[in-house]
């Protein structure tokens, strides 16, 4: 089935039939994915931007840290005590071993395109199934209590996404939550910002443009609003503002890191396809980190849940 098809299901009938229907807004080959070059691990047949290599499954485990300091743990919805959670695009699977951790006595599942990280002695009440958002979750309608969904806006389609929202919702089960937690490629979202920042993030953001990602910060600005057109209620949204740079302390140091190792996974995709080399590509990005000090940036991350009504 193309990624650009979701099925579609009643919230009273479980996930039978193999039907499906484009997505809200979506024609599909509309986007043709150009091929992602580079020495790095890229995934040519799904919209999704960054590697699936090891250097980016440690780039994203230091990525969880940072994320869970910024929340000040895990998550922000007020779940109680949840018997089933789900995290779709696990990852590495560090946000589930711990909420296995936290609530032994839920079930615990990660759903990912692969598995990316095999674990030695993952938690016992935990799980991987592999899966896509985007051809629908193959799990029953009401089968969650806590759904949670972190940084997908390059990987979803930005026409996808009311759809995918509501696949999540679908599978949650009366009661229950579904988490949310963005953020933007857009070069307005990481302000103020120097030129050469500029430069790196509008080149990234076009690359994203190509494959059909969202490019302007549309996504993470409308959590809420997917939210509520599934119906969900007691939605809640919160912005939080985080320095960049050695300028903001420690957790300023590590977010500027983050963004070296993110944009040193995209330098040769960047150069490959608008002309430039990667020395230049490299030099950009040392350059961008002298400017998060010059310019005393700040990124925004957006979180938002909802909750099934009964």
């Amino acid at each position: 089935m193309p990624w650009w098809f979701f099925r579609r299901h009643s919230r009273n009938t479980a996930r039978t039939a193999t039907s499906a229907l484009p997505s809200p807004g979506w024609q599909p080959g509309e986007i043709a994915l150009p091929r992602l070059q580079g020495p790095r691990r890229y995934l040519q047949e799904q919209p999704y931007l960054l590697p699936k290599d090891l250097g980016e499954v440690n780039r994203l485990d230091f990525q969880h840290y940072i994320l869970r300091a910024i929340l000040h743990g895990n998550y922000l919805a007020p779940i109680q005590q949840p018997r089933r959670i789900l995290d779709v695009g696990c990852g590495t699977g560090q946000w589930a071993f711990e909420l296995a951790q936290q609530f032994p006595q839920a079930e615990v599942v990660g759903l990912d395109l692969e598995l990316v990280k095999a674990s030695a002695s993952p938690p016992p009440n935990y799980r991987f199934v592999q899966g896509d958002i985007l051809h629908g979750l193959p799990f029953d309608n009401d089968s969650f209590d806590f759904v949670h969904q972190r940084l997908l806006f390059l990987a979803i389609p930005q026409a996808a996404w009311p759809a995918a929202v509501q696949e999540l919702a679908r599978v949650t089960a009366p009661g229950g939550w579904v988490e949310l937690v963005e953020a933007s490629i857009a070069p307005k979202d990481l302000t103020p910002s120097g030129p050469v920042t500029q430069r790196l993030f509008a080149l990234g953001g076009q690359l994203a443009a190509l494959r059909g990602i969202d490019s302007e910060g549309v996504v993470a600005r409308s959590l809420n609003y997917y939210l509520s057109e599934t119906g969900l209620v007691n939605i809640e949204r919160r912005q939080i503002e985080v320095p960049v740079g050695e300028w903001g302390g420690r957790l300023g140091s590590l977010m500027a890191l983050n963004f070296r190792e993110g944009a040193k996974a995209l330098s040769a995709p960047i150069a490959h396809r608008f002309a430039r080399t990667e020395q230049e590509v490299a030099t950009d990005i040392e350059e961008m980190l002298q400017e998060f000090n010059r310019y005393h940036t700040k990124y925004s991350y957006i979180i938002a849940y909802g909750q099934k009504a009964y």
